[in-house]
């Protein structure tokens, strides 16, 4: 029996997960949004080593509302309205200063690691 050869990942410390659903954004703005991210990351030092954010796409989170929409793991953060300037401010303020956007965010998973009350 052949047994498939086990993937490989490099390490990360977030995933930056992005609907391009196309209930979440009208006009491609979402599948935008990601395209930016590579260059984004890098600029902003967070594509390699410790600090490094692994991003991905995703085609529905189920709350088709306000979008773009991403989530933030393991923090469990979730951001609506995404625009390209909120994506900056999400950027400098949560992966790389470590701090989350609040005004920006939707909703909190189970297990947040930031702020005691959780929202949704």
């Amino acid at each position: 029996m052949n047994v498939p050869e086990k993937p490989k990942m490099m390490n990360y410390k977030r995933h930056l997960l992005v609907c391009v659903g196309p209930r979440c954004s009208e006009n491609g703005e979402s599948q935008s949004l990601f395209d930016s991210l590579g260059e984004k990351f890098k600029a902003a030092g967070i594509d390699s080593g410790e600090s490094r954010v692994k991003r991905t796409r995703t085609t529905c989170f189920a709350t088709c509302k306000s979008g773009p929409i991403l989530c933030v793991q393991p923090d469990g953060i979730w951001y609506y309205n995404v625009t390209p300037a909120n994506l900056d401010r999400i950027i400098s303020e949560h992966l790389v200063g470590g701090q989350p956007v609040e005004e920006l965010i939707y909703h909190r998973g189970p297990d947040c690691v930031f702020g005691i009350g959780k929202e949704g």
